[in-house]
């Protein structure tokens, strides 16, 4: 069996814990069994994340494989994992994404300034090559009425 916590402020898994536990084991074990057991993975648990520097607000996910025998549990502590997501680390991401997200605003003004600079640059070409048509026309009547 494995016991998950799903994702759980620090200061709160020691309920989370006891709480899943007592839902995976019920009528499988005495309440009391899973009170101790409870205790003693919690206990491992709060020296994982004191050597983690998990502060109280960061949120964290705790996943432990464990069994049954002869109606106690038995936890197995190398399977146990700790997912940590930091607070701070939650801010400095929000800050980041700001920070793309303002530089993606600015380089689509700037595509926006080129693109419209382009069809500026278009209709300027178009007015240049329909007044050398015009003087390539009046040059030719020139021409003509030169050689009358």
């Amino acid at each position: 069996m494995r016991l998950s916590t799903g994702f759980v402020r620090a200061s709160g898994y020691a309920y989370k814990v006891r709480r899943v536990l007592f839902a995976l084991t019920r009528k499988k074990v005495d309440p009391r069994e899973v009170i101790r057991a409870a205790g003693e993975l919690n206990q491992k648990i709060f020296e994982k994340l004191q050597e983690l520097g998990v502060e109280k607000s960061d949120v964290i996910r705790i996943t432990v494989p464990f069994r049954i025998e002869e109606g106690t549990i038995k936890w197995d502590y190398g399977g146990l994992s700790i997912e940590v997501y930091r607070k701070s680390e939650e801010e400095k991401l929000a800050m980041a994404m700001e920070e793309i997200e303002e530089r993606e605003r600015a380089l689509e003004e700037r595509i926006k300034e080129l693109e419209e600079l382009a069809l500026q640059l278009r209709e300027t070409s178009e007015k240049i090559l329909e007044k050398l048509e015009e003087l390539k026309q009046e040059h030719t009547s020139l021409k003509l009425r030169a050689e009358e």
